[in-house]
Parts: C-alpha cells; structure tokens; sequence
C-alpha cells in the first residue's frame, strides 16, 4: 500500500484537498468533485419534471441503498433511508415494546444520537442503563450481562466515536439478545468506509449509519438496516411514504396499515438532492475500485503514521497521550489523543492551518484517502509546535536527563 493521494486528490479539486490540511475526515470528508454534478441533476431533473421527478429521485435512493449494502455486506439488506440516524433511530426505538419492557441498555461512550435521546427518555421514566465503554474488549459481553427481562432494547457502535475503539463480541450480543426477545441496535457510522464491517454474524440486529463520514456522501444520508423480524413491528413514528403505494385507498377506518420491506420504516417528503449527490459519490468509488478492504488498508497505513509521528514527539503523557494497547487492527479510522488541553489544541491546530476536532478530552485526528504521507506529517509536527507553545518539551529535548 503506498500513498494514494497523487491518484485521488485531482478528483476533489473543489475542496482544494491537496493545499489543505483536513485532518477531519472521521467526521466530514471532501467530496468527490462528481457530488457537485449529482447536485446539479438533482435541480434539473425537478426542472424538467417538476412533481413528476420522483420516479428518478427514487431510482437514485435505490442506488444509494446499493452502495450501503456493499460496504454492509449485505447485497440483500432492508434499508429504510432517512436524513439522520436520529429519525431513524426514532423509529425503532417507537416500534419496540417500551411498554412491557421499559428498559434499554447502552454505553457511556455512544454519540451524542443517542446519549442525548436516552438521557431524554430517562427522565420521562424508562430505565436507561449505561454500561462503562472501557475497555472495549468486554463492553459486548457485559451488555450482554446486562440483559433482564425486563430489557426491549440494546444500542451499541461497532467503533467508539472517542477513542476509536473497535467493539469485539457483537455477534456473542446478537446471539444473547435474540435468545432474550431483546432488540439489538448497532450504530456503525465510524466503521464503514474505515473498517470492514460485515452482518454475517449479526443477521438478527438492526444497523444504522450514514455517508457523512468516511464515505463522503455528505448530509442527509443515512440508514437502518432492518432485520427479517423487523416486518413484525409497527413503528409509532411513521411517515406517510410507508403507505406511498396506496394513496388512493380508504384510510379513514380500522388501524394504522404497514407495508412489507423497507417501506416499513418510511419516513415523508424529503429533498431527494442528498441521493442525487450520493447516488454519484458511490459511482465514483466504484470507479476507482475504493471497496471496504482497500479502504481499510489505506486507513491503516495513514492511522499509523499519524500515530508513529506522534510518539516521535515524545511529549509528557501528563499533557497528551495515546492508547498504546492492542494492535492497530483494533481502532478505527482516525488517531484519538488523550489530552486535559484537547479543545485548547485543537483550536492552536485551526489558527495554524490543520482542521481537527476535539471531544471532551480527545482530541482526534482524521485521515483520509486523498491526503499525501507528507501532509499528515506536516500535521503531526504542528501538533508539536502547538504543544511546545504550552510550554511541553517535544522531541529528544523532552527526555529525561541522565545524570
């Protein structure tokens, strides 16, 4: 695997990738300069066609489900689309039986998705149960510990949005909360596209993610991948595209109808521009032969030489440090630092050029495929620069002296 950054970067010339130092791509990569064509279809398509135009708008939708179920693994997956996972999510939190069993088991390291909907639920009385996310070796087993009878529903990522941690043990969960009448909803945004992610072992959960990430697709492209039970529930929250194939029939008596398949999950009248956009982005991938194993090789050469400068710096842990357990196979696709001045550094990165991001007390650095070897350098020697301005010695002069 070499730098493929000379190959891609002429291909995101919009984003000017090659005279920028994003650093952001775990939480918004460029996009291929093909996304602006698919935007601009989508505004001619609705000009030739006007309300007509949802024939090809759908057409598009499909294409995009196709592109998920690649990097799902899953060439026959249900997919019900959605702006966000939070609607998403909405949905199948609304179609599980919250009555009878008025518990959910989680992380205290899920994104703010669903810490924030969670927290919510709390406080209007369901019993919301987070189980510590490290270490992640047995954060699965112990969900599944946490199972009761009493439990509808567990929400876990496949990688946490942290530290980058890849959560083992998903299919031993499946398995336990199948035999339990539990639902299992896994939130694979920070795996496709970075690391391979597969349902073979997970038939009976549910995945939701989405294109804002790795995959380039920008906004209001997301997904819930729905398992075959899934055409026993009838979610409380359901748009009116869940019955588009019968519009014209006599809704006024008896209860709420639901369609077989993805439809199931539908929500309402949507700007189709996202799928336009995606519906391209997939192509170009397709094009360039970026499938989820050449991805994963890309993303681990990069993660580790972000992670190899980093130690050159050789910085005091007690301002930055890293996760140094395991191997690099087991994180995710971006390099998570551990600092108590991560917002501070992260805006010193800004001022100097290098966009990255900070959650609470990480701060994270995102690769991605069209970034040169030499521009990730140039980032990580920032970073020193940035920590020398704390006052934090980098390099052989941050070595302890030897009497």
């Amino acid at each position: 695997m070499t730098d493929l950054s000379p190959w891609l970067a002429p291909h995101y010339s919009k984003f000017h990738v090659s005279r920028r130092l994003l650093l952001s791509g775990h939480s918004h990569q460029a996009w291929p300069d093909v996304a602006l064509a698919g935007q601009l279809d989508a505004f001619h398509d609705a000009a030739l066609e006007v309300d007509d135009k949802w024939g090809k708008a759908f057409d598009k939708a499909e294409r995009v489900r196709d592109g998920f179920r690649l990097f799902l693994g899953d060439p026959s997956a249900e997919l019900a689309l959605g702006g966000s996972t939070h609607e998403l999510v909405l949905r199948f939190l609304s179609a599980v039986n919250l009555r009878d069993r008025p518990r959910l088991v989680t992380s205290d390291g899920e994104f703010h998705t669903l810490r924030r909907q969670l927290a919510r639920l709390a406080e209007e009385g369901v019993e919301v149960v987070r189980v510590a996310a490290e270490p992640a070796d047995t954060l699965a087993a112990r969900m599944a510990d946490a199972v009761d009878d009493r439990t509808a529903a567990v929400l876990v990522s496949a990688v946490l949005f942290e530290t980058s941690r890849i959560v083992p043990g998903l299919g031993a969960l499946a398995r336990t909360c199948r035999r339990r009448g539990v639902e299992l909803l896994i939130d694979a945004y920070h795996a496709l596209g970075a690391v391979p992610f597969s349902v073979a072992e997970t038939e009976t959960a549910w995945v939701v993610g989405g294109g804002y990430k790795y995959l380039q697709l920008g906004e209001g492209n997301c997904f819930l991948r729905m398992p075959e039970h899934a055409r026993t529930l009838r979610p409380v929250i359901t748009g009116w595209f869940a019955e588009f194939a019968e519009l014209a029939g006599d809704h006024r008596a008896g209860s709420v109808g639901y369609p077989a398949g993805a439809a199931r999950f539908a929500g309402s009248t949507y700007d189709p521009t996202s799928h336009y956009r995606a519906a391209r982005v997939f192509g170009f991938f397709a094009e360039h032969g970026l499938t989820p194993d050449l991805l994963r090789q890309v993303s681990l050469r990069q993660v580790s030489l972000l992670a190899e400068r980093f130690d050159a710096l050789d910085a005091p842990d007690r301002l930055i440090t890293r996760d140094r357990r395991g191997s690099r196979e087991e994180y995710g696709g971006f390099l998570a630092l551990r600092s108590p001045h991560a917002a501070r550094l992260q805006a010193g990165l800004a001022a100097r050029g290098v966009r990255t991001d900070s959650r609470g007390e990480y701060l994270r650095f995102g690769p991605a495929p069209y970034l040169s070897d030499a521009q990730l350098a140039t980032a990580m020697d920032l970073l020193g620069a940035e920590l020398s301005d704390l006052g934090a010695p980098t390099g052989p002069e941050a070595a302890p002296a030897h009497p």
